[in-house]
């Protein structure tokens, strides 16, 4: 096996075009266990970490540029106030240790349906951000999961960033889980409160092929809020409307059985996961508040 490690990001890309086989090295949180289990092996590992590129934040015009390399943990510190969705998100990732070392562009690299990550990016309406000898492209996170661990990125790309409009409403997110640390969701989700564009956005993790938004959900949910006049006037959710949300996210599910869980339970979690999330939202919306991890 081949160790590139470029010492700056255009050396990088210049790699990644010369050697598209080799397998990305960002926290390595998840590559070196498909090493170490003798899952994987690759004739080529590309290792990012000296690069010394994208491994900030910047924000813009009200849109956050974080950069592929940035830890889980600084995004937790740093960021939390601006993306608590994510930022929630982001401190259930494994343990301080994988926090320090894991990376949101890992994350989106692997693909994974599980990865806890994914569900704020679609909430929140994110593009990645991807980069080539070629020049740099971006694309809905919604476009980037192409199947179970597999994504949009040409043989020549690499994940330079994700660009995360900064939250204008209350966000949350959720996942259930064998336990409640260091394990893999059984089901996760995240919502989003977008009131400026009278909005709702969801994301879906770990109940199918790919991570995904609850479409149907997210417009019953703007068109209730609209003809109550409640993103002017909020007040408390009728009954109706948290079960009927929770039903839509739960329907939008494609889960399969697997060793963590049946499909059935997967759809129930959903609904239970859709329901608490949206009365914590809309109550943080109502009282003037915004969760911050």
């Amino acid at each position: 096996m081949d160790f590139l490690r470029p010492a700056s990001w255009r050396e990088a890309l210049e790699i990644r075009a010369a050697r598209p086989a080799a397998t990305v090295l960002a926290g390595g949180t998840d590559v070196l266990v498909g090493l170490n289990f003798g899952h994987d092996r690759p004739e080529a590992l590309l290792d990012l970490t000296a690069t010394g590129a994208e491994q900030e934040w910047s924000e813009s015009d009200g849109v956050l540029r974080i950069g592929a390399l940035l830890p889980y943990a600084r995004l937790v510190d740093e960021l939390g106030d601006r993306l608590p969705g994510l930022a929630t998100a982001a401190r259930t990732v494994g343990s301080p240790q994988i926090r320090n070392r894991g990376t949101l562009g890992g994350n989106l690299g692997s693909a994974s349906p599980a990865g806890d990550g994914h569900p704020p990016l679609l909430a929140s309406d994110a593009r990645v951000e991807v980069a080539s000898v070629r020049g740099t492209r971006t694309l809905p996170v919604a476009e980037f999961f192409t199947g179970p661990k597999r994504n949009a990125l040409a043989a020549d790309e690499l994940i330079a960033a994700v660009h995360v409009p900064t939250a204008s409403g209350p966000q949350q997110f959720a996942k259930v889980g064998t336990r409640n640390a260091m394990v893999i969701a059984v089901c996760a989700f995240a919502i989003a409160l977008h009131p400026d564009r009278r909005r709702i956005g969801t994301g879906v993790g770990s109940a199918g092929p790919v991570p995904f938004r609850a479409t149907a959900a997210e417009d019953f949910l703007a068109a209730e809020l609209t003809a109550s006049d409640r993103w002017e006037r909020p007040r408390e959710l009728p009954d109706l409307v948290v079960r009927r949300f929770g039903e839509l996210v739960a329907a939008a599910a494609p889960p399969v059985d697997d060793v963590r869980a049946t499909a059935g339970y997967r759809r129930h979690a959903l609904g239970v996961l859709a329901r608490r999330t949206v009365l914590r939202v809309w109550d943080e919306h109502r009282n003037g508040r915004r969760s911050c991890a």
